[in-house]
């Protein structure tokens, strides 16, 4: 298949069973070194959500959630969740959660439109999270401290995956670059957003892309986001727009840069109009969610999701996410992956 990375001379360097028990030991350890670097509290979250409420997210605003009617509620439809990034802000407000504390939680969603590679399956898991904070933490040097927190649980899980299983070798950076969306376009102006995001990561190992879905001098955004959660249009101090970004690295694995993280300083009330109004989508202020906010009953929050399957992959050395996750595979490229040595589950 077209959209298949085949790794010349890839051979897995754990059996099955070795990474089945790396798998867990990852999610245990990380997830532990989160919740203690951040203050988070575990919480249940849910698989899917009521549509109307303004709750479930909508990514690039073009995915369609899967959706079913539910009998004993009249044919309400619920909505399979594509991440929890409003959800967690309501149960910040629901638990009374107080600035400098938060929550995270095991978030598994079904995405029926995503576009089947070796990173991209139709199942997703992430640990998202969410952290109360106060006004004056709304800028990008607190920003950058969530991140480096962050990048050091990771480099810290990796630690101890290459001491539980010495075949595998450390690459992770000790620092990540911090750049933004902007500064990086004037670096490489001849390239794509992905090239460039290749050409970062390459270049310094570990990076966090900053200021994610507002237009850059050239008219487009890096990417997009949806106008409801990250605030991606407020002026921060270095001149740039936008308190959000991606935590990326190089994965020597697939010789490319490697999204492992989306995240970013929640929007506020200003930012949500700012935002719905540049999207063309004031008609969300109707919606349970956003008037919630608009009424001040939401605390000011940062947060966002990193891949459990993910980090699973970067850290065991694997080529493709169907190594480390049960899915739904085309037959072609279960059989391309198999001959190429990665079998998938």
């Amino acid at each position: 298949m077209s959209k298949l990375i085949k790794v010349e001379g890839y051979t897995q360097l754990l059996n099955p069973t070795q990474t089945e028990q790396g798998i867990k030991q990852i999610k245990d350890f990380f997830q532990a070194n989160l919740s203690t670097a951040l203050r988070l509290r575990r919480v249940t979250a849910p698989l899917f959500v009521l549509r109307g409420l303004g709750l479930n997210d909508d990514l690039n605003g073009v995915e369609r959630p899967v959706s079913f009617p539910i009998k004993d509620m009249g044919e309400k439809v619920a909505e399979v969740v594509h991440s929890l990034a409003k959800w967690k802000r309501m149960m910040l407000a629901e638990y009374g959660i107080q600035p400098g504390y938060g929550l995270y939680t095991d978030m598994n969603a079904i995405r029926g439109d995503e576009e089947l590679d070796n990173l991209h399956s139709l199942y997703v898991d992430q640990w998202d999270w969410c952290r109360t904070i106060r006004k004056e933490d709304r800028n990008l040097e607190f920003l950058k401290k969530i991140v480096r927190c962050i990048y050091s649980a990771i480099r810290r899980t990796e630690y101890l995956v290459c001491e539980t299983y010495p075949q595998i070798k450390p690459f992770l950076p000790e620092e990540i670059h911090f750049i933004s969306s902007e500064e990086l376009l004037k670096m490489y102006p001849d390239k794509t957003p992905k090239e460039r995001e290749d050409a970062i990561c390459k270049a310094y190992g570990a990076v966090f892309i900053m200021g994610i879905g507002g237009k850059l001098s050239n008219g487009e955004p890096h990417d997009g986001r949806a106008p409801d959660y990250d605030d991606w249009s407020t002026p921060n101090e270095d001149g740039f727009l936008g308190l959000n970004g991606d935590i990326m690295i190089w994965y020597p694995v697939l010789n490319r840069g490697f999204e492992l993280s989306s995240m970013g300083i929640r929007v506020d009330k200003e930012a949500l109009e700012r935002q719905l109004t540049i999207s063309g989508k004031e008609e969300r202020k109707q919606l349970f969610f956003h008037k919630q906010l608009l009424e001040d009953k939401l605390p000011l929050s940062i947060g966002g999701g990193i891949g459990q399957s993910r980090l699973c992959m970067v850290l065991l050395h694997k080529a493709h996410i169907g190594e480390i996750q049960a899915s739904i595979w085309p037959d072609e490229m279960r059989k391309e992956c198999e001959e190429a040595g990665m079998p998938l589950i």
